[in-house]
């Protein structure tokens, strides 16, 4: 990579993230740029000539490489952007996406003043810790069978300001929960056990396993989700839940043999069901 100024560096960087197969080159190196050079987009923009310093331009050429082998921008730089704050993520945690948003939005609907909420298998907290955030008057608990996820999801509760407001308890899903809640949120696991090998490198080598397989046909968390929640939801609770392409029907069946009715179907920006919304019948 030329040791020259950012411009020439960004269209390099560019160039080698394109061959590697990145699906937003420019995107990544631009961000892993401004992370090394602790530069914002506008600074780019206005100091095209501007060099970099030795072990900058040894960083820089770092992230580059690690990008090169499919690890997202998101953990070379240990941190991603959910529903506009910026929340620590490690090899322990789910890489929070934009999709899941979509259960963040359904929620807000639906949260009563004063809310309690429950959030099963919370990785990096990115739904419990924004809702509390969004809603100063609600308070919540969240759980996950990770220690190592918890820590993170912690740390990130602290930075954002909740952590006064949100009880983390590692078991898992309902086992370490007691009481009920207006609203039980969950992104499981839902990738079927054997396609986990055809996954995306950018995501079969870097998230951990917990986080994505939801057994042989990727609908086992939502059994254990659908058949704990009655003894743990509110009156006039809501449970949302996120889901994979193509497992609405499925998981709704799962919930009406729990005696939930479906309360809504949620789209995310590419206008797939991402997230399913039930009440008590």
């Amino acid at each position: 990579m030329p040791a020259d100024n950012l411009a020439s560096l960004l269209a390099a960087a560019t160039a080698r993230l394109k061959a590697a197969g990145s699906d937003t080159p420019t995107l990544d190196a631009r961000l892993l740029l401004q992370a090394v050079a602790g530069l914002t987009r506008e600074d780019l923009i206005l100091g095209p000539d501007w060099p970099l310093m030795r072990e900058q331009l040894a960083a820089f050429e770092g992230f580059v490489a690690r990008r090169e082998r499919h690890e997202p921008v998101s953990r070379i730089l240990g941190e991603r952007e959910f529903y506009g704050r910026v929340f620590m993520v490690t090899p322990a945690t789910l890489d929070p996406r934009p999709d899941t948003e979509t259960i963040i939005e359904a929620a807000l609907a639906v949260m009563p003043k004063g809310a309690s909420l429950l959030d099963l298998g919370t990785g990096t907290g990115a739904i419990a810790i924004t809702l509390l955030a969004e809603r100063p008057d609600a308070t919540g608990m969240a759980t996950d069978l990770s220690p190592e996820a918890l820590a993170v999801a912690a740390s990130n509760a602290a930075r954002l300001g909740v952590g006064d407001r949100l009880t983390l308890l590692e078991g898992s899903w309902f086992a370490p929960v007691s009481g009920t809640f207006d609203i039980i949120l969950s992104n499981p696991p839902y990738i079927p056990a054997g396609e986990i090998a055809g996954l995306a490198p950018d995501v079969r080598n870097f998230d951990p396993t917990l986080a994505l397989s939801g057994g042989a046909d990727g609908l086992g968390p939502y059994r254990v989700i659908a058949s704990g929640a009655a003894s743990h939801l509110g009156e006039g609770g809501h449970v949302l839940v996120e889901i994979g392409a193509g497992q609405a029907d499925d998981v709704e069946a799962i919930f009406a043999a729990q005696g939930f009715q479906t309360a809504g179907r949620h789209h995310d920006l590419g206008g797939h069901t991402r997230c399913l919304g039930f009440n008590r019948t």
